[in-house]
């Protein structure tokens, strides 16, 4: 009588079920994230940090929270802040996009802004700056409140569809 043992088979079963796993789990762990302070969603691809510091934008000293997590040496983040005054937007929208730019030592390659039916005005730009970093910015402003949401990494690292997914998903309530 031959004896026929699973045991070997089902050990190799398990291994490979494992590794087809792990190859098929995916990097970038969205999930939603809503604002602490400030009426806003979106997608973070891993758990975020948030903090919040002063910051001066062309002369408004402002408190700004930003929402941040890191993923392969790539960086997804939400700022934002209250003015004291709607009118002021425009004004920190541009002192906002031109810190993050000096902030790499970069310069703009693209820029674009948009207007559609009753939803806020956006600024996104594309920025290259020292070390190979690319810096992907979206600026808008509700009401009082501005916003900017940033991806930044070294060039090649920044994945068209994962920006897509992030700047797309910010919802502001």
């Amino acid at each position: 009588m031959i004896k026929f043992s699973l045991a070997p088979f089902f050990k190799a079963a398990c291994v490979a079920c494992a590794l087809l796993l792990i190859a098929c789990s995916p990097k970038l762990d969205w999930r939603e994230v809503h604002g602490s302070g400030a009426p806003f969603v979106v997608l973070l691809p891993a758990k975020p940090a948030s903090y919040t510091r002063a910051v001066n934008l062309d002369g408004l000293q402002v408190s700004m929270t930003m929402t941040a997590a890191e993923v392969d040496k790539v960086v997804f983040a939400v700022g934002t802040a209250e003015l004291p005054d709607a009118a002021l937007t425009p004004k920190a929208l541009t002192a906002m996009k031109t810190a993050l730019v000096h902030n790499i030592g970069g310069t703009i390659k693209q820029e674009k802004v948009s207007q559609s039916g009753t939803a806020p005005a956006t600024i996104d730009i594309e920025a290259s700056g020292t070390e190979s970093r690319l810096l992907l910015a979206r600026f808008l402003a509700k009401d009082k409140r501005v916003y900017q949401l940033v991806m930044l990494g070294k060039e090649g690292t920044l994945s068209r569809e994962a920006a897509d997914t992030f700047f797309g998903s910010i919802k502001l309530n």
